[in-house]
């Protein structure tokens, strides 16, 4: 046996984050980690990692009971991990990240920069060593995270979360990072949400809920279903199925719209209606967004919201046309993370909050409570910083945000990304009451599934450009037909 955690407790102040915690892992074997976002899963890894310490229970290394106080004890054992959201250094590139921790006492930049290259080329990653990493996409990052986490040659490599924000080629390389680790006797703990990974990879399940270890197998005795059953403690029948609503007028209509990075793009949203927008990583929807935003500057053609022109400059101009961003990145661009709950509600509409300009506590505090309520915010109290709350939280705060700010038109751009198969019910829950109260919503997703969950229709980008417009009851391989193809039929 590599490792064996029993019966691991850990409370953060008031709060059990885990009460239970049992696992074992073998050499040669990906054991995957499931449950629900505040299951317990990432602190015990945290434990596992060196990241922080546990309250009780044992945590057994070979047969020998360590207690690794920091990710360089954990290193010394033989014990990496890669994170969801990167803890890379933004100002250095991605040869600098990758040995940041373990330079060798004497070595030349162009011997760092060369050896990073070769990695990099064997896993066949789209990455320069020399770029620097604030630079990268959340992908690219994950990608640097992955080199960095291999290169340090362990014994056990835990995956949280890798491929949140890959795109399939990507997806498909992280598999064989993870196979050949495998071949080579390594012990793998794979952390993901996303249920079509789980046969492509996994050999044994644990799975989490509430604090504590609730079922452990091999995969193959049981089916998804049951795994999801297991995961949120009641049976599920189906992920999510929503009824169509009747679209009401136009509240957004984009004519002839061109940046430096999107190219003609024309579409409308009405009241009531969730559109999709698929593509392939690149194909321009985060960089549409950003556009109509006011991020990225507009170079020609037109936005009218509710039917009157608008000027978008900035995304101050965008705030108050009645248009909000649900940003990828949530923790870089979404939220104050050292912040409480309250403060990031309030932070889009300070205001209202602040009579006679002079903040009042009481009032910020009564309304965060109001929307931690409606949007079922798991959390301690509205004074609980973001940075506390797990992915599935961190993103119902962002939306709370806009809610509080009366935002009409919402651009979704991954809004799922990293979030359990609960908390993305609650999310597609939370847009299709948007949707009912009369909002109009554009939502990104690189999980084509999802968008025929939840999309009334479909626009497909490819190269900068809408390459076509699909019903919602569509299927995947139409959807790839427009992304993929150099030419639509």
């Amino acid at each position: 046996m590599l490792l064996a955690l029993e019966s691991v407790r850990k409370r953060f102040g008031g709060v059990t984050a885990l009460s239970d915690g049992n696992l074992s892992v073998e050499a040669g074997q990906v054991h995957l980690l499931m449950g629900e976002n505040g299951a317990g899963k990432s602190t015990l890894m945290k434990i596992v990692a060196g990241m922080i310490p546990r309250d009780e229970g044992r945590m057994l290394w070979r047969g020998q009971e360590v207690f690794p106080r920091s990710p360089s004890d954990a290193s010394a054992l033989g014990i990496a991990m890669v994170h969801q959201e990167s803890l890379l250094c933004p100002h250095l590139t991605v040869a600098e990240n990758i040995f940041l921790g373990r330079e060798p006492v004497i070595v030349s930049r162009r011997q760092m920069v060369e050896h990073a290259a070769r990695l990099i080329r064997e896993y066949g990653f789209p990455l320069a060593a020399e770029d620097r990493v604030d630079r990268l996409s959340p992908a690219g990052k994950q990608m640097v995270e992955i080199c960095r986490a291999v290169h340090n040659g362990s014994s056990l490599l835990i995956f949280d979360e890798p491929t949140s924000s890959l795109s399939l080629d990507e997806t498909e390389a992280v598999f064989r990072i993870v196979r050949d680790l495998r071949e080579r006797g390594m012990g793998v703990i794979y952390i993901t949400h996303r249920l079509d990974e789980l046969r492509a990879i996994g050999d044994r399940v644990t799975v989490l809920r509430d604090g504590a270890t609730v079922h452990t197998s091999p995969l193959s005795d049981v089916t998804t279903g049951q795994i999801i059953s297991l995961m949120v403690g009641r049976p599920v029948s189906a992920i999510y199925s929503r009824e169509a609503l009747t679209p009401g007028k136009p509240l957004l209509q984009v004519e002839k719209l061109n940046s430096a990075k999107v190219h003609d793009i024309s579409f409308t949203l009405h009241a009531g209606e969730i559109v999709g927008m698929a593509g392939l990583i690149g194909a321009g929807r985060t960089e549409l967004c950003e556009a109509l935003f006011g991020v990225d500057p507009l170079r020609s053609g037109s936005i009218r919201v509710d039917g009157r022109p608008v000027s978008i400059r900035s995304p101050q101009d965008a705030v108050r046309a009645g248009i909000a961003l649900v940003s990828e990145d949530r923790q870089r661009t979404g939220l104050a993370l050292r912040l409480p709950i309250g403060a990031n509600i309030a932070m889009a509409n300070v205001p209202a909050i602040s009579p006679g300009g002079v903040l009042n506590l009481r009032k910020q505090t009564s309304n965060a409570v109001h929307f931690i309520d409606k949007l079922r915010v798991r959390a301690s109290s509205p004074r609980q910083l973001a940075g506390r709350l797990s992915g599935g939280n961190q993103q119902k705060v962002v939306i709370a945000k806009w809610l509080f700010r009366g935002a009409r038109i919402f651009l979704f751009d991954e809004p799922t990304r990293g979030i359990d198969i609960g908390a993305k019910i609650e999310v597609f829950e939370i847009m299709h009451e948007l949707a009912r109260s009369g909002a109009a919503i554009l939502m990104i997703s690189s999980e084509m599934s999802e968008l025929l969950q939840v999309a009334d229709r479909i626009l497909v980008m490819r190269a900068g450009r809408v390459a076509g417009e699909l019903p919602g009851r569509t299927t995947q391989e139409e959807i790839m037909h427009l992304a993929a193809l150099e030419k639509t039929a």
